[in-house]
């Protein structure tokens, strides 16, 4: 257990970023997964950009690596453009 006070208020602000990094990851591959399963090219689109914003916002905040992001980027964009 901590024993300092700046430890303490560490752990807890360390749990909190611990859940908003889980529930912003979550939602962009609940996004992803919604697109993937999109048959319509306009709409396909459209969610394209949301996600593509949302995946570079991962990648800005250190949440998934720049590469990373950039790799589901270039596969969704290649799905979107077979459609």
């Amino acid at each position: 257990m901590a024993n300092h006070k700046s430890a303490i208020k560490r752990i807890r602000s360390n749990q909190a970023k611990r859940l908003r990094n889980r529930y912003q990851l979550k939602t962009t591959r609940t996004f992803i997964k919604r697109l993937k399963e999109t048959k319509d090219k306009k709409t396909a689109e459209e969610l394209f950009r949301k996600v593509s914003g949302m995946i570079d916002k991962l990648a800005k905040n250190n949440i998934i690596h720049k590469n990373n992001a950039s790799n589901k980027k270039s596969k969704l964009a290649r799905f979107v453009s077979g459609l």
